[in-house]
C-alpha cells in the first residue's frame, strides 16, 4: 500500500502560484516550486512530469476553481455588490508589487501563445463571466442594480475594469490596488444604476 502524500497536489499548485508571482513562468524552476511547497524537485517531476506539466496542471486547476472566490464572497455577503467588491479586494490582495503582477502576466503570454494553455484560459474566462453574470443578476433581483441592466455587458465591463485597474496600478505604482479597484468599480456600477 503506498504511503499517503505529505503534500497534496492542491498545496503544490498553490505553491506554484506563489512561485510564479515571485519568478514568472519563464524563469520558474521546479526547485523554486519545491522550495515553496516543501517538496523536492524530483517529487514534482514524478507527479507532474516536467515544468510544463506542472504549469499545465496549474492552469487547469485555476480554470476548475475559477468561480470559488465568487461563491465564497456570495456566501459571506447578503449584498451581491458587496460580494463583488470582496472578490475584487481578494484579487487586488494577490498583487503586492508591480513585479509580482508582471510575473503573473507571464502566464497570460503562455495562455495566448500555446494552444494547450489557451484551452484552460478560455475555460477560466467563461467560468468567471458566468459567475459575474450570476452575481449581477442577483443584484438586479435585489434592487441593487436597475431592472433592464444589460447583465452580460456589465459583467464583461467589470472584468475589463478589474484587469485594467490592476494593470494601471502596476504601471504607475500609484495608490493601493484594492482602493483603486474599488473606486473604479464603484464608478462603473454607478454609471449603470
Amino acid at each position: 500500500m503506498p504511503r499517503p502524500r505529505a503534500t497534496s497536489d492542491a498545496d503544490i499548485l498553490a505553491a506554484t502560484g506563489r512561485a510564479i508571482g515571485a519568478h514568472g513562468p519563464g524563469r520558474l524552476t521546479l526547485a523554486h516550486v519545491g522550495a515553496e511547497a516543501g517538496v523536492s524537485p524530483a517529487t514534482l517531476s514524478q507527479r507532474f512530469g516536467s515544468k510544463r506539466g506542472l504549469l499545465l496542471a496549474f492552469a487547469a486547476d485555476a480554470a476548475e476553481h475559477a468561480t470559488e472566490p465568487y461563491q465564497n464572497a456570495r456566501a459571506g455577503h447578503e449584498s451581491p455588490l458587496a460580494a463583488l467588491h470582496a472578490v475584487a479586494e481578494e484579487f487586488a490582495g494577490h498583487m503586492s508589487t508591480p513585479e509580482e503582477m508582471a510575473n503573473h502576466l507571464g502566464m497570460l503570454q503562455l495562455d495566448l501563445s500555446d494552444p494547450e494553455f489557451r484551452v484552460h484560459a478560455a475555460a477560466h474566462t467563461r467560468a468567471v463571466d458566468a459567475a459575474l453574470q450570476e452575481l449581477l443578476t442577483d443584484a438586479v433581483s435585489k434592487g441593487e442594480l436597475p431592472p433592464g441592466t444589460d447583465v452580460p455587458r456589465l459583467a464583461r465591463a467589470i472584468k475589463i475594469t478589474t484587469d485594467g485597474s490592476l494593470l494601471r496600478w502596476a504601471l504607475t505604482g500609484d495608490g493601493d490596488p484594492a482602493d483603486l479597484l474599488r473606486a473604479d468599480l464603484d464608478h462603473l456600477i454607478g454609471r449603470t444604476s
